[in-house]
């Protein structure tokens, strides 16, 4: 009965000391998204003076910086590019992949094979590595940079290689050959098949790829800044940078501009979380 007691204590106090660890590590991760909401609230001179001081401490609160920001970044046009490139690029990387993923799967042949595995190579050639070449030849020899359906088009392009890797995974794992196979009894074509049986089956995987893809269209700036050189193209991430002076930021309508293209992003999370979730832990089971 000892033994008992002192390994149910030992017990609370470990899980007493993990759940401490893991608040410490939820502070240190989300103070500097809390230090830009609190100064975002600041004006200049208060957060030059004092950047990491609560909002209780101060005077002159104010919700100026995201009026200046809002107006600065052309919020609107900015938004507009945003959605418009997010929502292409995610549509298109979320049918053809989950399309090849299927074709590779229940096609187990060498050409499957093979390019299942250079996809999966391809995923550990950093894209720093080809911008260069990338803009060189589309901009110099191709001259179609600056175009929304080329940043549409390379998003496309550099996201289709997890995207398989993701969907090749589900349907593998969780997409019984069985349906299909009543599906062509009854005189589906492949396509019928596919579009009608299988990608129901994919929500959740589906889910899943869309808030991670979108995710990377939405924050992304360096490939952005490759291709687009017209202000009336800018995403929200480029417009950003028209806050930044040659010696100079103002730092507070930085902040508000951050939370600006942030808030999108998180509304689209919370709608689909446990879309999330269960994508991430589907075919755990098995």
């Amino acid at each position: 009965m000892k033994q008992t007691t002192i390994g149910g204590t030992k017990r609370k106090i470990l899980n007493f000391l993990a759940i401490a660890g893991l608040i410490i590590i939820f502070i240190a991760y989300m103070f500097p998204f809390i230090m830009v909401v609190i100064n975002s609230l600041k004006q200049k001179r208060d957060i030059i003076k004092s950047p990491f001081s609560w909002l209780f401490t101060i005077k002159g609160l104010s919700f100026d910086n995201f009026i200046k920001a809002f107006t600065q970044m052309d919020f609107l046009n900015a938004f507009k590019n945003s959605f418009l490139v997010t929502a292409s690029a995610t549509v298109l990387v979320t049918l053809l992949a989950s399309m090849l993923a299927y074709y590779i799967v229940r096609n187990n042949n060498i050409t499957s094979k093979i390019t299942f595995a250079l996809m999966v190579a391809s995923m550990i050639i950093p894209f720093q590595a080809i911008m260069i070449p990338l803009v060189s030849i589309y901009g110099g020899n191709l001259n179609i940079l600056n175009h929304r359906i080329t940043l549409i088009f390379m998003h496309t392009g550099f996201s289709m290689a997890m995207s398989v890797f993701m969907f090749h995974g589900f349907i593998k794992g969780n997409v019984p050959i069985a349906l299909e196979e009543a599906a062509c009894i009854d005189g589906c074509t492949h396509a019928q098949t596919f579009f009608q049986i299988v990608l129901p089956l994919l929500k959740p995987i589906i889910s899943t790829m869309v808030i991670l893809n979108s995710l990377a269209f939405w924050n992304d700036f360096l490939l952005p800044s490759l291709v687009l050189t017209d202000k009336k193209l800018f995403t929200l991430p480029l417009s950003t940078y028209s806050f930044y002076g040659t010696y100079s930021a103002d730092y507070g309508t930085i902040m508000a501009g951050l939370l600006l293209c942030v808030i999108p992003i998180l509304i689209l999370y919370v709608v689909l979380q446990k879309q999330i979730i269960g994508g991430v832990v589907a075919g755990a089971v098995k």
